[in-house]
């Protein structure tokens, strides 16, 4: 119980500190530095966001499995038992959403400035294969490296940063490219949009759904993963 507490309190603090940190990195960049739209700033803007992502990784590490992205989580949980996956889907997800939304509340109090989010340029057939492409791909990648490199944590970070970086460069002027329905959902709150069917599809069950078929099609070429088949050999 004591380490369920602790999860969900690592899962809202660190949802909450995502979003701040994409529009404090601009702030930074276009204020601080003053590089405003010049190739520098988006230089600079890529490494510190990789940057960012080697942060939060290792608050995941430290916390022993803070996480600020539903679709981690729920990748983990598929993998697991059902008490699991129910701890993940009602508590877990629930507290990622409102640390998010708690998030994008306070900074834009803060820094009006920054804007509304990411939001849907294209149609909603368009945004959802985006998202659930981008989904896929990172998902897949993220698999990999657990069973590729499972102890070396520099060079699975690495990876997985640079690969959501490329992946959010290449769906950021359609989607925002954000893989992440929790930190969408805090934005689309603040604007009123987020029980939208837009929203819905665009920005929940295709990345879900994307995320089911990468782990099936995942075990399908590579087999279940060591940890699994040793619980499933376990006796009743």
């Amino acid at each position: 119980m004591a380490w369920k507490t602790r999860v969900l309190f690592f899962d809202f603090v660190m949802s909450f500190m995502w979003v701040w940190s994409g529009p404090l990195i601009k702030l930074f960049i276009f204020r601080v530095l003053g590089l405003d739209h010049q190739p520098e700033a988006e230089i600079v803007k890529v490494s510190l966001s990789i940057v960012n992502m080697f942060f939060f990784a290792f608050l995941g590490k430290v916390t022993r499995g803070g996480s600020y992205n539903p679709l981690t989580v729920l990748a983990s949980a598929f993998s697991g038992d059902f008490n699991s996956f129910l701890f993940t889907v009602g508590a877990r997800i629930p507290a990622q959403v409102f640390g998010s939304i708690s998030g994008v509340k306070y900074i834009i109090e803060t820094f009006p400035e920054v804007g509304l989010g990411p939001k849907l340029t294209v149609n909603i057939h368009h945004g959802a294969l985006t998202e659930g492409f981008l989904t896929f791909v990172i998902v897949m990648i993220s698999l990999g490296m657990g069973r590729k490199i499972p102890g070396s944590f520099f060079m699975k970070t690495w990876i997985t940063s640079v690969s959501k970086m490329t992946l959010h460069i290449l769906g950021s002027d359609l989607t925002g490219g954000c893989m992440n329905p929790a930190s969408v959902m805090g934005w689309a709150y603040a604007r009123g949009d987020h029980i939208t069917k837009e929203h819905v599809i665009v920005y929940w069950l295709a990345p879900v759904e994307a995320t089911l078929v990468a782990i099936w099609t995942f075990r399908l070429v590579f087999g279940p993963h060591k940890q699994e088949k040793e619980r499933k050999a376990k006796p009743e």
